[in-house]
């Protein structure tokens, strides 16, 4: 499970993220505890603690004492917010000011995006709550 470049515990909090956002983890949760992590991956307590740490600071898991840790009310929506903000700022945005370099009209970028997600299946529906955008169609260049 843990074979990337990043720290174990950043992997960690990452796998959490990622099984929210996906669903498998549902806001008011239990996820495992830092010994059911320590024992089940072979890793050290303290690294699984370190990660649970990350994520309650970021609002994303809260302690009940003495039960064990849980998701947060509202995880799922901001870490998709969070995301979406990082999408157009790494990939979007830079998408954009290549195409305006290379003297691309962003129509064509448009068309060409719209053409790709019509051949792909549907994805699963966004909750309501996550589904406003604060970029226009330019990506939020002039």
């Amino acid at each position: 499970m843990f074979d990337g470049r990043d720290p174990i515990y950043l992997q960690i909090a990452d796998q959490i993220r990622d099984d929210i956002l996906d669903g498998a983890l549902k806001e008011e949760d239990q996820v495992m505890s830092t010994t059911q992590y320590a024992t089940t991956y072979r890793i050290n307590p303290a690294t699984a603690a370190k990660a649970f740490s990350e994520l309650v600071d970021e609002g994303v898991l809260y302690k009940r004492r003495g039960v064990g840790m849980f998701v947060a009310t509202g995880a799922r929506a901001a870490l998709a917010a969070r995301g979406r903000e990082r999408f157009f700022a790494d990939v979007l945005d830079p998408a954009v000011n290549e195409a305006r370099r290379l003297g691309i009209d962003l129509e064509d970028v448009i068309a060409r995006i719209r053409l790709d997600a019509a051949a792909q299946p549907p994805a699963a529906a966004p909750d309501a709550a996550t589904h406003h955008s604060t970029h226009d169609s330019t990506g939020g260049q002039p």
